[in-house]
């Protein structure tokens, strides 16, 4: 049977930078880079590797110098730690106008690394590694926690990416695409996905690979590393949808506001109050905590500022909702809904509109964006 190889063979015509994080990989570090040397050697290669290692202390500098590798080196960081923001500078330290990312575990196998070019020579934004195109595969060793945490995973990616694997940690791309990428701000794991949403990558090619499990040291992977990946999708989400998002956090604050109200109102009720005080105060602490509320998480880029005086503007963002509330609904059940239940229909509606006034209010006033001017 013939093979790819016997078909057509890979010049590779530009030097190369991969980058590799690590934290307490000094076991496989000889033995990826005695495969990188393989490649290097088979394709004539002008190589960089660079080891961006999170002061590990483990022999993983003296590995890299006992390699004798001229075009491997490795720098300990001490500051930022974390794999996302190690590739990050790797990729601004590389020399090279290619960039590949693995990891160092051996999981990924460096042969794909010529087809992944090939298809960045073809005109394609960015290249992956997948274990979810035909010809891709995991190691047998994966249990179904594993397989269900992946496929999770990559399904809550979904509406940022078509890319099957955008959960890949081996890809490239050219190193002029991610200088002229902003805002870049992953936290966790899963740079593959930040480079693809924030660079606007819309040409990705998915290059099928086995995925093996790591030989030697253990996995880094923890439940502190998956929560991070939730809230790195919030903030893609956020970059991607904007006023969608934000909305949708805004609807589920004044939710919680609801319930708030209730519990106080209900709180005061058994204490035997005033029934004006019972609804003074279920109003004025559930005003309170979705101020606070969308001050920490709707509209977090802006809680270093003032805090009272974004409560003044919150109080009058939500008058004015009131207001519209209120005269919306007045009007449609005196002009327009006049029939049975039109009262009721009148004011859900007045709720709505006076719901997308002060959401307006508080997003473009209250709590606007400052942008700063180069």
């Amino acid at each position: 049977m013939r093979t790819g190889a016997d078909l057509a063979q890979i010049r590779i015509n530009t030097g190369i930078s991969v980058i590799v994080p690590t934290y307490r990989e000094a076991e496989n570090i000889p033995h990826l880079l005695a495969e990188l040397d393989r490649l290097r050697r088979d394709y004539d290669l002008t190589l960089e590797v660079l080891f961006m290692d999170d002061d590990s202390r483990d022999g993983s500098v003296e590995a890299v110098a006992a390699s004798g590798f001229d075009w491997a080196r490795i720098v300990v960081r001490t500051r930022d730690r974390g794999l996302s923001p190690a590739v990050l500078d790797g990729f601004r330290a590389a020399r090279h106008p290619v960039l590949v990312c693995m990891d160092c575990d051996l999981s990924h196998p460096v042969d794909a690394i010529p087809q992944m070019i090939l298809g960045l020579a073809s005109g394609q934004q960015f290249a992956i590694g997948s274990r979810y195109v035909p010809g891709g595969s995991t190691d047998d060793d994966w249990g179904l926690f594993r397989w269900l945490n992946s496929a999770v995973a990559t399904w809550l990616a979904r509406p940022l990416t078509k890319v099957r694997d955008p959960m890949s940690g081996f890809f490239a791309l050219r190193k002029a695409d991610f200088d002229a990428a902003r805002g870049l701000n992953p936290v966790g794991y899963k740079i593959a996905l930040e480079l693809i949403v924030k660079c606007g990558m819309e040409n990705v090619g998915e290059v099928p690979i086995e995925f093996s499990d790591r030989r030697f040291g253990e996995s880094k992977l923890t439940l502190k590393e998956q929560l991070k990946y939730i809230q790195h999708l919030r903030r893609l989400y956020l970059f991607r949808f904007a006023n969608a998002m934000y909305l949708l956090q805004f609807l589920v604050v004044g939710a919680s506001g609801v319930v708030v109200n209730l519990a106080v109102l209900s709180g005061l009720q058994l204490a035997g109050l005033a029934p004006w005080i019972c609804l003074a105060g279920g109003i004025g602490v559930s005003l309170v905590t979705n101020f606070l509320l969308n001050r920490r998480f709707t509209f977090s880029y802006a809680r270093g500022r003032h805090a009272g005086r974004q409560f003044l503007g919150f109080v009058g963002a939500s008058l004015v909702g009131l207001a519209v509330n209120y005269a919306v609904a007045l009007w449609l059940s005196h002009k327009v809904l006049t029939g049975s239940y039109g009262l009721q229909v009148s004011a859900m509606i007045g709720i709505a509109a006076g719901m997308i006034f002060n959401f307006l209010g508080n997003r473009y006033i209250v709590f606007r964006k400052r942008y700063i001017r180069d």
